[in-house]
């Protein structure tokens, strides 16, 4: 008997986990299934899709994006389960034993469904935003396989169906879960038309989002022409990730504006993308009981991604060669000099960067990001962001009388201040502390050695301190002149207003100080870390004290428009804690150019500089 029930759990054909080197000298070697063309050129460019420059300097581009795939499907799970209680109460106050507590009204259901629209539509949109440049060929593509015995068109199909898999499975990534979580929770009498309504309405949205990014870039691309669209590209990268994650910040502004929007016909609802893929989700669900402006919606939200897909099938073609052609005969020669900062940085070096190792530090700074292209799209995507919080927490919507009315928010406005600098200085400080500029590190490493001495070593520190102060003091006192334009009255008074920039400098001076106390080398130049980062401890420290900073501008700002003593005492408390804060430095520098010169590595660093010999 037992060894007839073993032979249910083992067949004849099963193969030993473990087999013997003779065994494996007689299966002869392994054969890898033949491929297409075709194929292998799909998998090349969607393996570059996760793992490029733009993601990762140090080749952890894959595993990171692979992690984002993975998160995308989580908030949608999460708000989810976050909504069962509200479709199955169990404690119901104030008690009452005879009724039964019932589903959520239809509005606030229909905000529900809102929602996981949006969050598609966001998704998407940003996805395609950061993959925005590997949508077309580049120098390497065009040098490695224009060499290879390949028909253009076969590579351009490749490509094509490359991207094709890529937005089908961020969508399918940012939407399964969600689709899986919410019929469970809503619990509807019909749930085969429910889960229709759903998936329509998400894949749509997320859908029309990553065909309008990738139709206007082609269409500008072939248009327009590589020169002019380059000019333009990371504007209009900022521009889409601002107006994106915007949108999902004022979520709870948008579902309590949005009853009304479709009640009373608004025509910012019909030309409000995610409504008209929410009026499909709608008109699935109900069917002939919809409220006609879903039906008219729907049909809107159908035709425009028709014609957003027809728009990206006929220009990507015709931008794809003429990026190709564009390659293939060289971009013209630039000047390099740039006549109008010449008289900027004759200023700078009479007044600030005097001293020749800091004046080096400081214009190696402005030519990295100038040249490395990573750089620039990350401060374009990541001010981008920062400009979306900066605009959810200053703008209020209403909706009197059937019309949408904006305002801004006095205390939105007071918070704005501590947005900007902290926003402004994290930002700076991720980027210069990345192993992003080995081969400009050793100009430094031979000059000053590792560590450098202490004056080198204060020099060097001291001029990327005054980058990032500059930096953050000009953008957010800009930013206080420009929110000035849309305050309310009781921010346009003299001590309001020197409130706000005074707060805009100390928090600018002291996050610099705080930020960069334990800094110890020059920016782009540090080496790759050991360990992987903790991403979670990471941002949980941003998120720690990101409140903490904009608490603060908020209360300091309120107290030192009460009275000049008040910014009297708040000018004398900045600058002793920038004194303390310098003198910790310095101690921190002179520890560290104290230790001995580091040995390790010595042999391998020329192989790390990218030289050719």
């Amino acid at each position: 008997m037992a060894d007839e029930f073993q032979r249910l759990l083992v067949t004849r054909d099963a193969v030993p986990a473990v087999l013997s080197l003779n065994v494996q000298a007689a299966m002869g070697p392994v054969r890898e299934p033949e491929r297409s063309q075709f194929v292998l050129l799909m998998r090349l460019f969607l393996e570059r899709f996760f793992n490029h420059e733009t993601a990762s300097a140090d080749g952890e581009g894959k595993t990171l994006l692979v992690q984002l795939a993975v998160a995308t499907g989580i908030p949608g799970f999460m708000v989810g389960l976050f909504l069962w209680p509200v479709y199955h109460p169990v404690i119901v106050w104030p008690p009452h034993p005879d009724t039964i507590p019932g589903p959520p009204p239809y509005w606030v259901q229909m905000n529900h469904h809102f929602f996981f629209v949006l969050y598609s539509f966001v998704a998407m949109g940003l996805i395609t935003v950061f993959e925005w440049d590997l949508f077309f060929p580049d120098l390497l593509d065009v040098l490695v396989l224009g060499t290879l015995p390949l028909e253009q068109r076969r590579i351009f199909l490749g490509r094509a169906a490359a991207i094709g898999i890529f937005i089908v499975g961020f969508l399918f990534d940012a939407n399964f879960l969600a689709s899986l979580m919410f019929p469970v929770v809503a619990d509807p009498v019909y749930m085969l038309s429910f889960l229709t309504g759903h998936v329509a309405g998400v894949a749509a949205s997320g859908l029309f989002a990553a065909l309008f990014i990738v139709a206007l870039q082609s269409l500008l691309l072939a248009a327009l022409g590589e020169r002019l669209f380059r000019k333009i590209s990371l504007v209009l990268q900022g521009g889409a990730v601002t107006v994106l994650v915007m949108l999902f910040l004022l979520f709870p502004v948008l579902s309590g504006v949005t009853p009304a929007l479709l009640q009373s016909h608004n025509s910012v609802a019909l030309w409000f993308p995610p409504f008209w893929f929410l009026g499909m989700y709608q008109m699935l669900l109900e069917g002939g009981a919809a409220l006609p402006i879903f039906h008219e919606l729907a049909a809107r939200g159908l035709a425009v991604l028709l014609a957003v897909a027809a728009i990206g099938m006929v220009a990507y073609p015709l931008a794809y060669f003429r990026r190709v052609r564009y390659l293939l005969v060289g971009a013209p020669p630039r000047a390099r000099r740039n006549s109008v900062l010449a008289p900027l940085n004759g200023v700078l070096h009479a007044c600030l960067v005097r001293d020749p190792i800091r004046r080096s530090v400081f214009h190696f700074i402005n030519q990295t990001l100038l040249r490395v292209q990573r750089y620039r799209i990350y401060f374009v995507l990541y001010g981008g962001v920062g400009l979306s919080v900066l605009i959810a927490t200053v703008l209020r919507l209403t909706v009197v009388g059937g019309h949408l009315r904006a305002e801004a928010s006095a205390d939105g406005i007071r918070v704005a201040v501590g947005i900007v600098a902290f926003w402004v200085t994290t930002g700076l400080r991720t980027a210069f502390v990345s192993p992003g500029n080995q081969r400009g590190n050793w100009i430094f490493r031979f000059t000053h050695g590792r560590p450098a001495n202490f004056d080198a070593a204060m020099d060097e520190l001291v001029a990327a301190k005054l980058w990032v102060l500059l930096c953050a003091l000009t953008i957010t006192e800009a930013a206080v002149v420009v929110l000035r334009l849309a305050a309310p009255s009781e921010l346009l008074s003299l001590p309001a207003m020197a409130a706000q920039l005074l707060v805009g400098a100390g928090i600018s001076v002291l996050l610099t100080d705080a930020f960069f106390a334990n800094v110890m080398m020059v920016p782009f130049t540090g080496e790759p870390a050991a360990e992987k980062p903790n991403i979670a401890f990471t941002l949980l420290k941003f998120f720690t004290f990101f409140p903490l900073v904009t608490a603060v501008a908020l209360v300091a700002e309120q107290w030192i428009e009460q009275g000049w003593l008040h910014f009297g005492a708040a000018v004398i408390a900045i600058v002793v804690s920038h004194l303390w804060f310098r003198y910790r430095h310095r101690e921190q520098v002179r520890l560290h150019s104290a230790q001995a010169e580091l040995e390790e590595g010595e042999d391998d660093f020329p192989m790390r500089l990218g030289l050719r010999y």
